[in-house]
């Protein structure tokens, strides 16, 4: 028996340095629906930046957009579920970030635009998004389905390392390598969350789930799934985690890993 169902992170895990991903990669995805297995995108990423890659996976498939706060349709384009920070609690978690994280910018995003406040300092990441500099009676008058803190000088780590105690029992806060970047999400709200109303929809058993990452917001997801691959680049936290460490982003570590669970000549799932 195969692995029923896929998920992999995208940026860092099959992402390459240069921002590619090869085509070695995408045969392999294919591989996994030709044995009769589901493939499921994990990412940090909002929709409207998986939506620019949709097409090289044939506009198919469906993906964890923003940790979990959204599942995306990869065919149609659009946004099915989602998943926010209520008004109360996210006025309360930028109130909190501003105590413990002084010069810090705010910033809430939402799956087509991006509403900052006057100091937040727009990066790669935000890219396509329509950016709205806002008072807080605006920043703060709707749902977030994620949180977003740039700092001028403090790293992702040390960003995360204030922001968590600060933020316990609010929001989820994490971090996926952004430039001085902390990000937060609503409790309960993560990728293993997502990818276990996926497989329970689908009658799949976390045992029969592998999934690939390289960042500390996978662990939930490594965590949860019967298999998990680490490539070789990742966190050393995600490195301490997994059942397996693969080839790095740049050497199509997680292609070779499919390539072998799902070769043509191999059984498919099922038989």
């Amino acid at each position: 028996m195969k692995p029923l169902l896929v998920a992999t992170d995208l940026d860092g895990t099959v992402v390459r340095p240069d921002g590619t991903i090869s085509d070695r990669t995408v045969s392999a995805f294919a591989l996994v629906e030709e044995a009769g297995a589901e493939f499921v995108v994990a990412t940090g990423r909002p929709p409207r930046l998986v939506a620019e890659i949709a097409g090289r996976f044939g506009d198919r498939g469906l993906a964890i957009c923003s940790n979990g706060a959204y599942l995306y349709d990869m065919h149609t384009r659009t946004v099915v579920e989602e998943y926010a920070i209520t008004t109360p609690d996210l006025a309360e978690a930028v109130a909190r970030l501003r105590a413990a994280i002084p010069g810090i910018g705010i910033a809430v995003e939402h799956a087509g635009r991006l509403v900052t406040d006057s100091v937040y300092e727009p990066w790669e990441w935000d890219r396509g998004a329509t950016i709205e500099r806002a008072d807080d009676a605006t920043l703060l008058s709707l749902p977030a389905p994620k949180l977003l803190g740039r700092h001028p000088s403090l790293s992702a780590d040390e960003l995360l390392a204030l922001a968590k105690p600060a933020l316990d029992g609010l929001v989820a806060a994490y971090h996926s390598n952004g430039s001085r970047l902390v990000e937060a999400i609503a409790i309960g709200v993560n990728k293993a969350a997502a990818l276990a109303r996926l497989a329970e929809r689908s009658g799949v058993a976390a045992s029969d789930v592998i999934a690939f990452g390289d960042m500390p917001n996978d662990l939930p997801m490594l965590s949860w799934a019967g298999t998990a691959y680490g490539v070789a680049n990742a966190h050393p936290d995600v490195l301490a985690l997994v059942d397996h460490v693969i080839g790095s982003n740049s050497e199509d570590g997680v292609a070779v890993v499919l390539e072998q669970l799902y070769a043509k000549e191999n059984s498919v799932v099922g038989e």
